[in-house]
């Protein structure tokens, strides 16, 4: 069977799926879990999959929500990776409800070009991208170990074949100082939250003397309870992004030298902790992200491949990129001016241009797997460009 009629076969079952697909999309986008509580999603998502005849495992990597779903054997192993948590208050802003669906429509349309050419297909749950980097704690003990490709998708407001994500890392700030009556005795206090917003103008300091491509940005999730007390402690979280490794570790040190000055100036204890999740900056493999374009454009969505002008993310799929070829494309599904981790664009999620969206990229990983499995030399050239790179 020609390889284009084998695309058109794995086509028309996602289309016939759609209904399917659709609800699932939805049901999770109308019931947000957050980062490692993503019990339902990874229920439904799993339940599906097992339905469609994948071999599951749960809890991989000792995190109750994660999952490994298996269809096929041998080689190649190609992976298809879902994400489904939530943004605190914000619900599905990200769109992650569209990419686990994408998963796993595409994972299940591509059983038919495993029949056809054979290989092993996975479809591998990751949990808590959003603030803890799930990926990379997943990577560490070995979820990615042996593949050959690894993909996923993500919705945005335009169609681009490759992601230009930054390498960052989290870190858990509390100051400690001494409670008192704000009027009465002040001298008698030591202000933690003055020790963080002394921090916030050392950061601010900073920022004008780092790389334009680097962020730092936090926020005080707790700054006191009473306005009439001396504030004993604040905690806040900040994000610290460069586009390379070496950078960030330079950047850790600058930061965390502003915490500490606050803390000498102010009086207050410092404590601080580094996330166990890193991001790694995304490597894009060309070979694999032009494969992705041509489908995507088989079905009329322009594509570019690069996108010079956009702003920079992270994605935990950067760790996924360091370990194997691996693409990370954007589908839009909402116009320019609605930004991302808006409530503008969680709506959008549930939107018809998201559910069309959605469905496009699944067809469009599907047909991409069906590449791949009909044509072990495109693999060997995806894999020498990959080792190349490194």
């Amino acid at each position: 069977m020609e390889i284009k009629e084998i695309k058109s076969l794995v086509s028309g079952q996602i289309d016939a799926r759609c209904q399917q697909l659709s609800e699932l999309s939805l049901k999770i986008h109308a019931n947000p879990e957050l980062g490692f509580h993503e019990v339902q999603a990874a229920g439904w998502l799993t339940h599906y999959l097992e339905e469609n005849g994948f071999s599951i495992q749960r809890g991989i990597c000792r995190l109750p929500t994660a999952f490994r779903a298996s269809y096929g054997k041998g080689r190649p192993t190609i992976a298809i990776l879902a994400e489904y948590d939530a943004l605190p208050g914000l619900g599905h802003a990200c769109g992650h409800n569209l990419i686990a669906t994408c998963a796993v429509g595409a994972g299940v349309a591509a059983k038919r070009a495993v029949d056809q050419f054979g290989g092993n297909i996975l479809v591998i749950g990751t949990p808590a991208e959003e603030i803890y980097g799930g990926k990379s704690i997943m990577a560490d003990r070995g979820a990615f170990n042996n593949l050959d490709i690894a993909m996923m998708v993500h919705p945005g407001t335009d169609n681009i074949a490759t992601t230009r994500a930054l390498a960052n890392q989290t870190v858990e700030v509390k100051f400690h100082g001494k409670a008192a009556h704000a009027a009465a005795r002040p001298e008698a206090g030591i202000n933690a939250l003055e020790a963080m917003t002394l921090s916030f103008a050392a950061v601010n300091s900073l920022r004008q003397h780092i790389r334009s491509t680097a962020r730092i940005h936090g926020i005080i999730d707790d700054g006191g309870q009473a306005v009439n007390a001396v504030p004993a402690y604040c905690s806040g979280i900040f994000k610290v992004r460069a586009t390379d490794d070496a950078y960030l570790d330079e950047l850790k040190l600058k930061v965390l030298n502003c915490f500490i000055g606050a803390a000498t100036a102010s009086g207050a204890r410092l404590e601080y902790h580094w996330s166990e999740g890193r991001y790694a900056p995304m490597h894009n493999n060309l070979p694999l992200a032009h494969l992705f374009k041509r489908n995507m454009e088989s079905l009329g969505r322009k594509v570019r491949v690069y996108a010079p002008s956009d702003g920079f993310g992270s994605t935990d799929m950067g760790n996924v990129s360091q370990l194997v070829p691996s693409i990370h494309p954007r589908f839009a599904i909402a116009s320019k001016e609605i930004a991302g981790h808006s409530p503008q664009f969680a709506e959008a999620a549930a939107s018809e241009d998201g559910i069309r969206g959605m469905l496009d990229a699944t067809k469009s990983m599907a047909m991409t797997v069906v590449d791949l499995l009909a044509s072990p030399e495109v693999i060997t050239d995806i894999k020498g460009k990959f080792k190349q790179a490194k």
